[in-house]
Formats: C-alpha cells, sequence, structure tokens
C-alpha cells in the first residue's frame, strides 16, 4: 500500500520520518551515559542533582527513560507495517522525541523543582504516544494490536506511582510502580518475542519456522499477565510466598521451553539472532531466580528483577535496535563485525549484575561497576555505528 507522498516525505529531515531513528539514537545515547554517572554516583566520585534521590532517579531513569524509549521508537515504527498508514513522522515526532527529552533532564537536573511539575513533564510521553498509535490501529481496525494501547497507558500509571511514592515518602510505593513497569516491559517482550523470534530465526538459519503451541504460548503469556496483575494490584500482601514461586516457576518453565523449540543452537552464525535469543534466555532465567527468592533461598529479589531489566532488557533492545535500524533504513540485515562485541558486551553486563553478584556478593559494587562499563560501551559502539543510518536516508531510495 503507498501510504507516503514522495516529495513531501523527501522534504523531511531523514531523522524525524520515522520513529526509530530519533528514540533510538536518543535512548541508547542516554543510557550509556546515565549508567556511567550511576556508577560514578556508586562510587562518590560525583553528586548529581537529581529528582528525588540517586537510587530512584536510576531504577526509573533506567525503565522509563531508557526503556520506553525504544519501546515507542519500535512500536511507532511497526505500526505503519501492521496498518498501511504513516506512521508519525516530522513535527509530529519532533514533539514526541523532545517530550521524552524533556523528561530526562526534569529527573537528571529537577532537584529542588516541584513534584507535579516532574510528573506532569516525565509522563506525559506516555500517553501521548498512546494517542498516537490509537489513532492508527482503530482506524485501520487492528484489533490483534489493540493491546499495546493499554500497556502504554499502564506504563505511565506505574510510572507515575513511582513518582507518587517519593512524593509521599510511601517507599512501597516506589517498588510496586518500578516492578510493575518491570513486569509490563518483559510481558512486552515475550509478546513480541513470540511473534517474530521464530520467523527471524527461520529466515537467518535457513531453517524451517518452529510452528507455534496454542497452549504453550497462552501459558508464557498469560503467567506474564498475572505475574503484573499481582504485583500492580498489590496482591503479594495476601498471597502466600509458596504460591507467588509456583506463579514465577510456571512463567519460567513455559518461556524456557518455548524458546528452546526456537532452536537456539543454530544461531551462533548469526549475531542478529544469538544476541537476541541470550536477551531472551534471561527471561526464565529472571522468573526462575524470583522463584527461588519466595522459595526462601538466599537470592535479593532485586537481584533477580535485574535479570529482567539488565539482562533481557538489555540484550533483547539492543538486538532489536540493531535489526530494526538496519531493516527499516533499506539496509542488509548484516551489522558490522564490531556490534559483535557490543551484544558480547552487553551479555557480560547483565553476566556480572547478575550471576557474578549471586556467586560473589561481598565483591558486589565491583561487579556493579564492571557492568554499567560494559553497558555503556555496548551502547556506545552501537550510537557510534548506527548514527549515520539514523541522519541519512534509507539506502535504497525509498521515503521512511
Amino acid at each position: 500500500m503507498q501510504v507516503t507522498h514522495q516529495q513531501r516525505e523527501m522534504a523531511i529531515a531523514p531523522i524525524l520520518r520515522q520513529a526509530y531513528r530519533p528514540l533510538f539514537l536518543l535512548g541508547a545515547a542516554f543510557s550509556a551515559v546515565a549508567i556511567l554517572l550511576w556508577g560514578l554516583a556508586l562510587l562518590g566520585t560525583i553528586s548529581l542533582p537529581v529528582y528525588g534521590n540517586i537510587l530512584f532517579w536510576h531504577s526509573h531513569e533506567m525503565l522509563y527513560g531508557f526503556v520506553v524509549a525504544i519501546v515507542l521508537g519500535f512500536l511507532l515504527t511497526a505500526v505503519q507495517n501492521w496498518t498501511g498508514l504513516r506512521a508519525p513522522h516530522g513535527p509530529t515526532l519532533l514533539i514526541l522525541a523532545l517530550l521524552w527529552s524533556a523528561g530526562r533532564l526534569v529527573m537528571l537536573f529537577g532537584q529542588g523543582l516541584p513534584w507535579w511539575l516532574v510528573i506532569t513533564v516525565d509522563v506525559a510521553v506516555l500517553p501521548v504516544a498512546a494517542v498516537l498509535f490509537a489513532r492508527l490501529v482503530l482506524k485501520a481496525n487492528q484489533t490483534r494490536n489493540l493491546f499495546f494501547i493499554p500497556i502504554l497507558l499502564l506504563l505511565a500509571v506505574t510510572s507515575a506511582l513511582m513518582h507518587a511514592g517519593l512524593a509521599l515518602n510511601q517507599y512501597e510505593w516506589q517498588v510496586l510502580g518500578a516492578y510493575s513497569g518491570i513486569f509490563l516491559v518483559t510481558l512486552l517482550m515475550v509478546i513480541i518475542g513470540g511473534r517474530v523470534m521464530p520467523m527471524f530465526t527461520a529466515n537467518g538459519t535457513m531453517t524451517p519456522k518452529v510452528a507455534p503451541i496454542l497452549w504453550l504460548d497462552r501459558l508464557s503469556v498469560g503467567s506474564v499477565w498475572a505475574i503484573f496483575i499481582v504485583h500492580f494490584f498489590n496482591l503479594t500482601l495476601f498471597i502466600p510466598d509458596l504460591c507467588l514461586g509456583v506463579l514465577f516457576a510456571a512463567a519460567a518453565v513455559a518461556n524456557a521451553v518455548r524458546a528452546a523449540r526456537w532452536k537456539f543452537w543454530l544461531t551462533w552464525r548469526v549475531p542478529l539472532l544469538w544476541s537476541l535469543h541470550i536477551g531472551y534466555w534471561f527471561i526464565p532465567l529472571g522468573f526462575g531466580l524470583l522463584a527461588a527468592h519466595y522459595w526462601g533461598a538466599d537470592l535479593s529479589r532485586s537481584t533477580a528483577m535485574h535479570a529482567l531489566t539488565a539482562g533481557a532488557m538489555g540484550n533483547m533492545i539492543l538486538a532489536m535496535m540493531a535489526r530494526v535500524s538496519l531493516g527499516h533504513s533499506g539496509r542488509p540485515l548484516k551489522p558490522k563485525p564490531i556490534m559483535s562485541v557490543a551484544f558480547l558486551l552487553m551479555a557480560v553486563a547483565a553476566i556480572l549484575r547478575v550471576i557474578f553478584v549471586s556467586v560473589w556478593p561481598e565483591l558486589t559494587i565491583d561487579w556493579l561497576l564492571w557492568s554499567s562499563v560494559s553497558w555503556a560501551v555496548a551502547l556506545a559502539i552501537f550510537v557510534v555505528v548506527y548514527f549515520k543510518i539514523f541522519i541519512t536516508p534509507r539506502a535504497d531510495g525509498n521515503p521512511g
């Protein structure tokens, strides 16, 4: 379907032609800098004028700053393919990117600002993006993708919940907002992973596509929905730890079986694939660690949650950004060799943060610092390698 007017499209600055361009670039660059600032703050080398405190800033910004930027970049790019309607671009996309950037600025330099101002500026990007996304899927009657709309709005609510917890000195609300947001993004990864990974793996390895098993897919997705609902409504206060462990274990087993069926062992020659599979495998690992935590293992909930954030989100996001940016810019799906280094460094960052911290907790600060450096270098490589792609027209001369 023809969705653009060639001459008008070519007049738009390339970076504003598709949402992935500014949001992937800004999100990746921001995360690389933010994680280094976090590491320096841990060492006591710098003192940042952040809104709230340094722990709140780190936990909020890595999720609602970095991850949200990439989620919005992906969804507002993919929606054009899904609906055949022109996705946000030009001035509309510029406003969205500026809204996201304003949120990062008030969070980093917001010490002393009124709480209501910070919340308004920071949270605004999500409902605006939800409206832009909804306008297209509703017009195209894309019922299959309607569920993304409440997820974006729920992310706005969970972000606001973190802010409310800080403003009202309710630490439990901050944790509730952070964990609920993490489970929402994990849900997105499980859903989108199920849609694309069998196809990506089949195409990249030249092997038959693995057919889905309906009940397994429903259990994999449904268990994560259940985890989110239990946490969002704070039902953990009323459910015994043994039962919570069973729920997490069910999600871990279902997603592990699902991931194993995608034949990750065939992907070792294709960096865009093995990096994506590594990321997905951190999902059952994270749920398994959470099950162990609730069953009494000497393992902090924070460490288990970082399997979902530093592990699954970090690795899947980097792999998806690398692939989406090539595909939507009209380039072959063959990243430069140095991107394999970036993928490995992101995996190392997750292993240090989750595995090494669990096994050698007495060296936690050292592992956190080295993990931060690995994460930052991985994203810095991505920014340097892909910068030209983001600011120049498609390689095949097509609009977008």
